[in-house]
């Protein structure tokens, strides 16, 4: 990983996020804030229009300064959140003692593990973190077995669909979403759906390279 990779992404996403924005907003609409996907547009956009500083950077270093600037940038609780998980991914990249696929899936546990610290939460609580935890887990398992690269993608893209669609029957314990109870019950969780839709889109990007 590289920052003009992590720069191609962060364009790839944010297309993907606008390309999604029906889908995010309808689905916040129903039992969340309302905000989180101008949250998530804001935060797109900062990146992007960042990425020359990015380029000058080592991966690390770009990871943090991602972190940083949606720290400043997104409103709402997913600032914190998504600044946390580019943060602890940058210092995990910059002390690890791996090299490549592994080392990238250790920063993305530990970018994970900093957003359940963060937010004091964990799977079943109808959040992010059923995409992000299974995900993570996926991720360093097959890495640590040596698969390629496409098959790591298809393999991820297929648990962070599972993953949203945990979300769909769980009872919300987390947000606002918690105060509706049952009635949350048959809604897919927003933050959810726009953290597969961001996975999908590194996927695809990895495994069509």
């Amino acid at each position: 990983m590289n920052s003009d990779t992590i720069n191609h992404m962060a364009s790839a996403i944010r297309n993907a996020i606008l390309a999604h924005e029906a889908d995010i907003e309808g689905l916040d609409r129903e039992i969340g804030d309302g905000d989180h996907y101008i949250n998530m547009k804001r935060g797109c956009e900062a990146i992007t229009n960042i990425s020359a500083e990015l380029a000058a950077l080592p991966a690390a270093d770009a990871l943090n300064k991602i972190g940083m600037k949606l720290l400043s940038t997104i409103g709402g609780a997913s600032g914190p959140l998504f600044a946390s998980f580019f943060m602890s991914m940058g210092k995990s990249l910059k002390t690890s003692e791996h090299t490549d696929t592994l080392a990238i899936a250790l920063a993305f546990e530990s970018g994970v593990h900093a957003i359940m610290q963060r937010g004091k939460a964990q799977a079943g609580e109808k959040t992010m973190l059923d995409v992000l935890i299974p995900v993570a887990s996926a991720f360093k398992h097959l890495a640590e077995q040596g698969r390629s690269a496409k098959e790591i993608a298809l393999g991820l893209k297929n648990v962070a669909s599972e993953g949203l669609e945990s979300t769909r029957n769980m009872l919300a314990t987390k947000g606002r979403a918690s105060g509706l109870g049952e009635r949350a019950i048959g809604h897919l969780d927003a933050g959810a759906k726009s953290c597969q839709v961001m996975i999908h889109t590194v996927c695809d990007l990895v495994g069509n390279s």
